[in-house]
């Protein structure tokens, strides 16, 4: 998912057994929590194809935030 946890704006955790996906219903994979940003302390518990999309959308939305520092 991905590549270095100590650079990750996430930590992912496995989810406890029996666990469902927030979004979808599935059985959950991943515990996810966002670490720093807007979305600090956001967690969760996808299915892989969830927490996928749902790190997607936070590393949008954190590349978004440093464009724009940049930009000034």
């Amino acid at each position: 998912m991905l590549g270095n946890e100590f650079r990750s704006p996430i930590a992912v955790d496995t989810a406890p057994a029996g666990s469902q996906c927030e979004w979808c219903g599935k059985p959950a994979i991943y515990q996810l929590m966002v670490i720093g940003g807007k979305h600090h302390n956001e967690a969760g518990r996808f299915c892989a194809k969830c927490g996928e999309e749902f790190v997607r959308s936070v590393a949008e939305s954190l590349s978004r935030v440093l464009s724009a520092e940049t930009e000034r």
